[in-house]
């Protein structure tokens, strides 16, 4: 996709080594999309799969996400569809308890803008996650992660703020029930409308 802007941003971002002085192994930064994307998914950061694999969410979290989304692999990978720009592009570790460390903090100030400026046709944005929320979300984001996605409606038809697809959540989602009798229908129409636009 020659001159396409989020590709140059994205090439870039592929290149950095900022965070290498703090990580234990090889930054390998992962984000995928093109300036054509409808939607944007904002995670929080790879895991030990997705740093192996270099392709976001290659492991059970993506397939949990793929099915709230309603769509297939294939739809999911087409970056004409979907930009997939986590808060940290690269693999963060592991905490002393085996889970991920959360992003790097170096990371979102030098790329979330940029990402953002390069996809002028992102109609949905999927912040997942408390740093995704409250970074892109601002003073909409509440205090805590279920409130703010207890306020859906609030923020469509632009965001939708979604819990991690983790099977960390399992409890979340099992207290939580709403969530899946009301958030993921509206989400799975909203995505079928802007990815018909496209298809």
């Amino acid at each position: 996709m020659t001159g396409d802007r989020f590709q140059v941003v994205a090439s870039e971002a592929r290149a950095c080594t900022v965070c290498q002085p703090h990580l234990d192994h090889p930054v390998r930064p992962v984000l995928t999309g093109s300036e054509h994307a409808v939607i944007r998914i904002i995670g929080q950061a790879p895991g030990t799969r997705v740093q192996a694999s270099g392709r976001p969410f290659t492991d059970p979290s993506g397939d949990r996400l793929r099915d709230w989304l309603g769509v297939s692999e294939a739809e999911f990978y087409d970056e004409r569809l979907f930009a997939i720009t986590p808060m940290g592009f690269c693999f963060p570790g592991l905490d002393a308890k085996g889970g991920d460390k959360p992003p790097r903090r170096e990371c979102a100030p030098r790329w979330q803008e940029r990402c953002g400026e390069a996809l002028p046709n992102v109609q949905l944005t999927l912040p997942i996650g408390m740093y995704a929320q409250k970074w892109h979300l601002k003073d909409r984001a509440e205090k805590t992660l279920t409130a703010t996605v207890q306020r859906w409606r609030d923020h469509l038809p632009t965001y939708a703020a979604l819990p991690h697809p983790s099977w960390r959540n399992n409890a979340w989602l099992k207290r939580n029930s709403w969530f899946e009798g009301e958030v993921l229908p509206m989400l799975q129409a909203r995505v079928r409308m802007l990815l018909r636009k496209v298809i």
